[in-house]
């Protein structure tokens, strides 16, 4: 071969230039969804109107990358061709109601070519409880999109007000978008609230919980923004709830199979989306991903607010609606909400309320299958509820060990073989996490809190380091030392008064995770499998974690950061640097990224907030 020739394939095979990769992708996402034909009845479809201006604030490469909207090996960089197609393909505004009536005409040509749905589901802001009013108050979906036998759904809020928002419901009226004069009849999202969001379910997302994933967030100016989320599936129990509480079994049935449909297509579900037995076969993994959703939700302190609507998770048992949504850096289980005309559930409540989601589904099927509709009741003993119980305490116990520093694959056969000991170990661990300040309830700017008072993934982060000592042997810590690990910034003077109570609380749990430990790893340990578990259990009770509290202060820092001049792409490359610290390791083989002096200062300053505020809810 000539060198001629050889000089023309390797040009061949050398990475395009920024200005020449291909975005036609993104085109396939044009307002098109199949709901909006297997389910009329849950849509209202809305003009949609090109605003053609904003600046893409924040977007996920990778998430784009497992989507198919670009190449495997397009740079974290954006493009002026590729912020032009984001700003094409979501820079988006309904034509509601008010626009058609009160608004000038818009030229076809700043129209899209399709209507854009808005869905309707159930909601408690809602006075009617029956779904006839409520769902998208401010959203609509984009489409979806097919890569590598995954198909996606994309959804956008911020995009204006729609007839399904309590604000429009409440002025029996349509309003125009931008109106603040009805509660959630705005229509559009505040930019910092979409920044929160795409920060929190990144990082949750590499933490292996199920969650919707903010694609984009564009900032539209003067405060307000639109966020673009994706999902394999973003429909919610409440798209089909409405329909049981209604009565309407026809419409349930389409709604029901398009769910079936979509999880098998994914390879989620692993049966026929023909299957005469289909509805039974959903039941049970529904059953089984709540029970997993729940038991990790509390494990973690990860605070939704699951109720019977069905309306802040997914249908597949994950999350949404990021506005909801905190994680605690202690287990601050007494935790609520106030939503002014109520409080929200806690974190002991959600168990309670996955379990409830799930005997709706059983009623569901029953009324699909029999055309009945008894009382939630008697779906209290069905065996999907009993399923839900028995996968939840195995869910949840398998989760502890692997915060304790086992590897998946043991926990889970530690859960089988050594229950007595792993109760033993659960119940004396939860003892002293669950135990809250003398001080009492006290009033927070967004709800009330009695605050606990230990720190206990601290322990199990560092005790491991604690209990066995260069000699080679386990060494029972001191009450003394044990109190000094675990007290948190919420403990009061009386509350570490090493009395009865507490001394007998410690003693039993040291006594109990001694004796684990050296039954499962053994009297002398092998070196490589200590450093492995000691690895596991930092890395999964990692310093500095997010929580709600520090996640606002981060916000408030990147917008800051970005007032006073900060590049976008220095921006945005700290943040992704951030969420990468807050995720499982990374391959020991990856080499670290250049990191400019702005980028640095900012990912030092987000970091320290998250140090600061790792033990807040």
């Amino acid at each position: 071969m000539s060198k001629r020739s050889i000089a023309t394939r390797a040009s061949s095979w050398s990475v395009p230039k920024l200005n020449e990769w291909d975005y036609s992708a993104f085109d396939i996402i044009d307002g098109t969804h199949p709901w909006q034909n297997a389910v009329p009845e849950g849509c209202v479809l809305y003009p949609v109107r090109k605003l053609n201006r904003g600046q893409v604030l924040w977007f996920n490469f990778e998430l784009a990358k497992e989507m198919g909207l670009l190449p495997t090996d397009h740079p974290h960089k954006m493009t002026p061709e590729l912020d032009k197609k984001i700003i094409e393909t979501f820079s988006l505004q309904i034509v509601n109601e008010w626009d058609q009536e009160h608004g000038p005409a818009i030229p076809p040509a700043h129209l899209k070519a399709n209507k854009y749905m808005a869905t309707r589901y159930l909601q408690l802001q809602h006075a009617d409880k029956r779904g006839r009013t409520s769902g998208d108050g401010r959203g609509i979906w984009n489409g979806t999109i097919r890569h590598r036998g995954i198909t996606w759904d994309v959804s956008s809020r911020g995009t204006g007000v729609t007839r399904l928002s309590p604000g429009a419901v409440e002025a029996q009226r349509p309003l125009k978008t931008g109106t603040e004069e009805f509660g959630y009849g705005c229509g559009l999202a505040d930019t910092t609230e979409l920044i929160g969001s795409a920060v929190f379910s990144e990082i949750f997302y590499r933490n292996g919980m199920s969650t919707e994933r903010v694609l984009a967030v564009i900032d539209s100016g003067r405060g307000v923004g639109i966020g673009v989320r994706a999902a394999p599936n973003l429909l919610r129990p409440a798209h089909l709830f409405l329909w049981l509480k209604q009565g309407q079994k026809d419409v349930l049935r389409r709604g029901v199979d398009q769910l079936i449909n979509r999880q098998v297509e994914n390879e989620v579900w692993n049966f026929s989306a023909r299957s005469p037995d289909r509805y039974r076969l959903m039941l049970k993994e529904i059953a089984l991903s709540f029970a997993r959703f729940a038991a990790l939700l509390e494990r973690r302190y990860i605070f939704a607010w699951l109720d019977w609507d069905g309306d802040n998770v997914l249908a597949d048992a994950g999350i949404i609606d990021y506005g909801s949504i905190r994680q605690f850096g202690l287990r601050h289980d007494q935790y609520r909400y106030d939503d002014v005309q109520r409080f929200s559930t806690n974190l002991n409540e959600q168990r309670g309320k996955a379990r409830f989601t799930v005997q709706v589904f059983a009623q569901l099927v029953d009324f699909l299958e029999t055309g009945r509709r008894r009382s939630l009741k008697a779906y209290d003993t069905s065996e999907a509820a009993r399923l839900y119980d028995r996968e939840f305490d195995r869910a949840i116990r398998q989760e502890f060990l692997e915060q304790i520093g086992f590897n998946a694959e043991t926990a889970q056969t530690l859960v089988k073989s050594k229950r007595k000991a792993v109760e033993e170990l659960y119940s004396s661990f939860l003892a002293l996490e669950t135990m809250k300040t003398s001080a009492g309830i006290k009033k927070l700017p967004d709800g009330v809190n009695r605050p606990a008072i230990f720190n206990m993934r601290r322990v199990l982060r560092e005790l491991p380091e604690i209990v066995y000592t260069d000699s080679k042997s386990w060494v029972k810590p001191t009450t003394d030392v044990m109190i000094e690990l675990m007290k948190s910034s919420f403990a009061k003077r009386a509350d570490l008064r090493v009395r009865g109570a507490l001394a007998q609380k410690i003693g039993r749990f040291t006594t109990a995770y001694m004796s684990f430990l050296s039954d499962t790893l053994g009297n002398r340990p092998h070196a490589q499998t200590l450093k492995s578990f000691k690895a596991r259990a930092r890395s999964k009770n990692r310093e500095g974690r997010i929580t709600g509290n520090g996640s606002e202060y981060l916000v408030e820092e990147i917008m800051k950061a970005r007032k006073r001049g900060l590049s976008l792409e220095d921006l945005r490359h700290a943040v992704e640097l951030y969420i990468s610290a807050q995720s499982p390791e990374r391959d020991p083989r990856s080499k670290p990224m250049a990191v400019s002096t702005a980028t640095g200062q900012l990912l030092s300053v987000l970091t320290n907030l998250s140090l600061e505020h790792e033990e807040d809810i």
